[in-house]
């Protein structure tokens, strides 16, 4: 079998298939896709929203709690307490298939009108954790999203078996680190920036590994006792550092920028793929056979799959893991042979087109919050009506299409219609990731909600918080402080102040929101890609966007000269 070329039915853009890809679908048993691997990352992404969060009351015990779904949205929603209980099922929301319209059409209007979990957490494994989104195993973790397995912690996106991780984002298996992201295995870090790995007692340091003890550097490997990547002794280490008392909120910003400034003097690693065999893309790690992959880490087998670990024999799957043959979707947590899934998780399997499929729903068919077996748009059938009927809904899918706002068709093969989204654009990943003005969005269907504004009295200015943590007394947890970026009130934390004070770091300035969002905002602009050259031996390499304007630019194997 040759490799394909096509034409997006979306951006027009052409795009190839390869022999491979091919063996892939047919395994699956899909269609091979009429959109390019960006558009279709997009398209996922614009049914994920992160960090937003908001009051609403669930439509079955009217309680009020904070959920992920704008006031405007067309979701049903319930709390998690009512959502996971045996006091509702969802098969009293079944409907019989209309042979006469397009599936997605009925799709619609059963997504609408069924309940789904308002924010979703795994009631079960949280413990005194509040406002967590797409989160499981918790304890005592506060505003953290696409989370798992870790305590005391707070105000961070992707971050996974820590403890002890503030205004941190895409961490896994750290303890007490402050205001860093992309770290790994890191202890008592601070201030870190783009892969920090296996270290200890850093601070301001960027692009390094196996190291200790390391103040403002860049590009260390198995390094202590540097300062501005100068070599010290111990002691005059320790001494120099007595400069720079960082309970000051002044001297800590200081420092951060003397930082930056000198990371620019220094090559920057273009390229992250530690410990992975026969893998392309961006930030791949401990992997196998993963091409055209993102933020990946221990895949295998798979291609345009983003935001994973633990994945095998996969294609186009956007957040969570621990799957494998699965396609187009974000699934997670022993699920298999998903197709065209939206959360599906908890043992889903044989599943297509369907949102939160979870407790081993098998053999399902256009479900919303399903969890029993053999059923399409919600309602049961024998497995044997199931297994004939499925069929001739593919069949009827391919003979009448569902047409979107840009005239995109969609046939079976084809994922959910970004319209479809209960997100609106601009609160979804796609909108920090692929950015578009509201105008643009609107014109092509695309759902587009305002951020509510929630008005409380301030008591202090941030400007006029004390400057050193050793001046703040308790009575501060009482007071709204204004945020300095975006005007808005916040509240600092107990534990969050416990911390602060126990690592002599100063209150933050800016509200729990914009500083989770600074950090995703980086992230994504790191996720996109394009090929260049490197600037030594000219080998054409996959990098970072973010890193696009540097003046010299490092394949893998040259870098490494210069660190080893």
């Amino acid at each position: 079998m040759n490799s394909e070329i096509k034409q997006c039915q979306n951006c027009k853009k052409s795009f190839t298939i390869e022999p491979e890809d091919f063996v892939f679908y047919e395994k699956m048993k899909v269609p091979a896709p009429t959109w390019c691997p960006e558009c279709r990352l997009q398209r996922r992404l614009s049914f994920l929203n992160f960090i937003y969060l908001y009051k609403r009351q669930c439509a079955l015990c009217k309680g009020d709690f904070i959920a992920s779904y704008h006031p405007d949205s067309p979701a049903v929603v319930y709390c998690p307490k009512c959502w996971w209980s045996d006091n509702w099922d969802p098969r009293e929301f079944g409907q019989d298939y209309d042979f006469s319209r397009p599936f997605f059409e009925q799709f619609r209007e059963l997504y609408q009108r069924t309940p789904v979990i308002g924010i979703a957490i795994d009631l079960n494994a949280a413990i005194n954790c509040p406002y967590n989104n797409y989160a499981g195993s918790l304890k005592n973790c506060y505003l953290l999203s696409q989370t798992d397995e870790m305590e005391d912690s707070a105000y961070g996106v992707y971050v996974f078996k820590s403890r002890d991780l503030y205004d941190t984002s895409v961490a896994m298996q750290d303890e007490s680190c402050y205001d860093s992201m992309h770290i790994y295995k890191v202890q008592n870090g601070i201030g870190l920036r783009c892969q920090v790995y296996e270290s200890f007692d850093c601070s301001f340091v960027r692009d390094s590994s196996f190291s200790s003890h390391c103040f403002a550097s860049a590009n260390l490997r198995g390094k202590q006792y540097h300062i501005f990547n100068k070599p010290y002794t111990k002691e005059a280490y320790f001494s120099e550092l007595k400069k720079w008392d960082l309970g000051s909120y002044k001297t800590y910003k200081e420092i951060q920028k003397k930082a930056e400034d000198h990371w620019k003097t220094l090559p920057k690693k273009t390229q992250y793929d530690e410990l992975s065999v026969d893998s392309t893309g961006v930030i791949v790690h401990q992997s196998k056979n993963c091409k055209n992959c993102i933020e990946v880490t221990r895949g295998e087998d798979s291609r345009y799959i983003m935001m994973t670990r633990d994945v095998k024999d996969s294609y186009d799957i956007t957040m969570w893991g621990e799957i494998e043959r699965c396609y187009e979707g974000s699934v997670g947590r022993n699920a298999a042979n998903v197709r065209f899934g939206v959360i599906c998780a908890e043992g889903a399997y044989d599943t297509e087109y369907s949102v939160l499929t979870h407790r081993g729903g098998t053999n399902n068919f256009g479900c919303v919050s399903m969890r029993y077996n053999n059923c399409i748009l919600n309602k049961q059938y024998t497995k044997e009506e199931f297994l004939a009927l499925v069929p001739q809904i593919r069949k009827h899918m391919e003979e009448m299409p569902y047409t979107d706002m840009r005239g995109n068709i969609y046939k079976y093969g084809e994922y959910f219609p970004p319209e479809f989204s209960p997100y609106g654009y601009n609160e979804s990943l796609a909108y920090n990731m692929f950015p578009l003005a509201q105008d643009e969005a609107v014109r092509n269907g695309l759902p587009w909600f305002e951020r509510p504004q929630t008005y409380h009295a301030i008591d202090r200015a941030a400007d006029d918080l004390p400057d050193h943590i050793n001046d703040v007394a308790d009575e501060i947890l009482k007071e709204v402080i204004g945020c300095k970026k975006c005007g808005q009130g916040f509240r600092v934390i107990p534990q969050e102040l416990s911390f602060l004070k126990k690592k002599n770091l100063p209150l933050p300035r800016e509200c729990p929101l914009c500083r989770i969002k600074e950090k995703l905002d980086i992230w994504m602009a790191e996720l996109r890609t394009v090929k260049t050259h490197c600037t030594q031996c000219k080998k054409e390499i996959e990098i970072s966007s973010s890193n696009a304007d540097e003046k010299i630019i490092l394949c893998k194997e040259c870098y490494q000269k210069i660190t080893d």
